[in-house]
């Protein structure tokens, strides 16, 4: 069984772990695999797919990316033939080509001159022309499509007669949610922890505390945790943000990091206030997770995880002020959401446990590939 799994990032954000949990769960399902990674380029992330895969190769794959999209307009069709060549010489030799999200533009091209051997899994809701793009690409490609949240599914629009099912990440957690432990004597310790980025809405928060009450915003300490991709004066000018009178002393700024366990054992609640759609929202399943509280947009994939009033809260994106009320109420009305972390636990663990993914890929992947491994066990070996 030869499977051939692509990924356009390298680093460890959450495409990537969703990445390396999918992988994990093919290898899982086939142990015996002969199971090959493709990268643009080394980075954190093989560390941990090393393990998994049988090889983990590097290629100029042609991904569509928002930075440098100019660029790729004037000089990505010189080599978009030769691209997609390679593409399908890999095609060529797998049973199974599993493409991780829909930018990897030359294996979307390539596939659909090989039809059945590909999943294409969908973890992005673009806007736009963007949108009109990466939706052509998809029902160009004629692949089985995955998408990781029935909001993701929604953007797309794909006509019926292509294959398509929604699977939610499953995210790892801790064995079990940690023990709330705000009552209101101190300050309540807010976490937000992601890409640094106009989408992700860190200038919103900032919006927010600013526009809090003296007696409220003092018994508030932020943490914004994450790193600008490949945009080093974005993080400066947070971070001079940060620096000015207005939130000196109760914002911090940290770097990002592979490990955001320390972060979620420090918080008290989580926010998420993404500006556009996320297509599910792995910050929140965390938050889940930990038992603390996420306070998010309600917006894309988020409202699938959070049930408002119930283990979080959910705000129309991108209103500081709506934001700067509910921080008020939370801050000034614990009890009212005391039993918000245990619920949370209970939702995480009945949806998006790795647990839980896993089955979802396996069965799929069985469903797939099963026909081909029963065909090749049939098949008789001629002596030589």
């Amino acid at each position: 069984m030869r499977i051939v799994c692509i990924h356009q990032g390298y680093e460890l954000y959450g495409s990537d772990r969703c990445f390396i949990e999918t992988v994990g769960a093919i290898r899982q399902t086939f142990p015996a695999a002969d199971l090959t990674v493709v990268l643009p380029q080394p980075g954190p992330i093989v560390t941990l797919l090393e393990p998994l895969a049988t090889r983990v190769d590097y290629a100029n794959l042609w991904i569509l990316r928002r930075k440098g999209l100019w660029r790729l307009a004037l000089l990505g069709p010189l080599r978009l033939p030769a691209a997609v060549l390679s593409a399908a010489r890999r095609f060529a030799t797998a049973d199974l080509v599993y493409v991780n999200t829909a930018v990897v533009a030359d294996h979307l091209l390539a596939a659909r001159f090989f039809p059945g051997r590909t999943i294409l899994h969908v973890h992005e809701i673009p806007q736009g022309a963007a949108r009109t793009l990466l939706r052509g690409l998809a029902r160009w490609s004629r692949a089985e499509i995955v998408f990781n949240s029935r909001a993701t599914r929604q953007a797309f629009a794909l006509p019926a007669v292509q294959p398509a099912r929604v699977i939610h990440n499953g995210i790892a957690g801790p064995p079990e949610a940690l023990p709330p432990s705000y009552d209101g004597a101190r300050p309540l310790r807010v976490l937000m922890l992601g890409r640094l980025s106009r989408i992700k809405g860190q200038d919103v928060l900032l919006d927010a505390l600013v526009a809090l009450p003296e007696r409220i915003a003092r018994r508030i300490e932020l943490r914004i945790v994450g790193s600008a991709f490949q945009d080093p004066e974005r993080e400066r000018t947070l971070a001079r943000r940060i620096a000015s009178a207005a939130h000196a002393g109760r914002v911090t700024l940290l770097p990002f990091t592979p490990d955001p366990d320390p972060h979620y054992r420090w918080a008290d609640i989580v926010a998420v206030p993404s500006r556009l759609p996320e297509s599910l929202g792995r910050v929140a399943i965390e938050a889940l997770a930990y038992g603390r509280p996420p306070l998010v947009s309600a917006i894309g994939g988020l409202t699938e995880i959070v049930e408002d009033g119930g283990c979080g809260w959910c705000l129309p994106p991108g209103r500081p002020d709506l934001l700067a009320e509910a921080l008020a109420r939370i801050v000034e009305a614990p009890t009212a959401w005391r039993g918000f972390p245990a619920a949370g636990r209970v939702r995480y663990e009945a949806l998006f446990t790795e647990a839980v993914a896993r089955r979802a890929v396996a069965a799929l992947l069985r469903e797939r590939l099963m026909p081909a491994v029963r065909a090749a066990a049939e098949t008789p070996v001629t002596a030589p």
